[in-house]
């Protein structure tokens, strides 16, 4: 079975660097996910720990806030791959043909200039925080644990920067479909109605299903 995503695909060089960027993409939302399944099983082990011994687990805060960048900001680029951000479709469902490409490629192009600054801002925090001369190489550290804080850091600019790169190739997809006039441009996510969305996600449980009873 294989999920439902609104991405057309073709042989054009466009279509190949989507789909490779998408294998890194689904890697990072994978790490993600473990991420939270992990920060689950420490709350496990801290709270049965504090509960049954009276020694919560050292360092518990500590872990979380390194795992923040896994959780908030690593599935980003996926996200935008399949359209899953949030997102006002009131205006914008109402176009057609180039006109809703045009909409979509300035609103993708002010994203990415506004990604820019952040990999730019981002860089920098990470590093006033990295020092080949400082213990850890980091010039500062977790309050609890003393845990180097320049990994989550550089962990956020790698984010931003991938979600760069999926931008990039939106509005090359979006360009393209303004200038062929196409009604079904690739690697871009396609705008569906609520009904077309529910049934499409239905026949992605239906084939789940099937897979299993075989």
């Amino acid at each position: 079975m294989s999920a439902y995503t609104p991405v057309l695909e073709d042989d054009s060089l466009l279509s190949k660097l989507d789909r490779n960027l998408y294998k890194l993409e689904s890697h990072l939302a994978l790490i993600g996910g473990l991420a939270a399944f992990s920060l689950m099983m420490l709350a496990v082990v801290s709270v049965t720990g504090r509960n049954l011994f009276n020694r919560p687990l050292p360092g518990y805060v500590d872990w979380i806030e390194q795992a923040m960048p896994l959780l908030a900001f690593v599935g980003v680029s996926y996200a935008q791959r399949l359209g899953g951000h949030i997102r006002m479709d009131i205006l914008i469902g109402r176009l057609r043909g180039r006109w809703l490409w045009g909409a979509e490629l300035a609103s993708t192009i002010v994203m990415l200039a506004l990604m820019l600054l952040l990999v730019w801002g981002t860089w920098a925090h990470f590093q006033r925080s990295f020092d080949f001369a400082s213990p850890n190489w980091s010039r500062d550290s977790s309050l609890d644990i003393s845990l180097p804080l320049w990994p989550a850091k550089l962990l956020v600019t790698f984010s931003f920067f991938v979600l760069s790169l999926r931008l990039m190739l939106q509005i090359w997809g979006y360009g393209r479909a303004i200038r062929t006039g196409t009604s079904s441009p690739i690697a871009v996510p396609l705008i569906e109605s609520a009904a077309s969305a529910a049934a499409n996600e239905a026949a992605a449980v239906s084939g789940f299903d099937e897979e299993i009873n075989k």
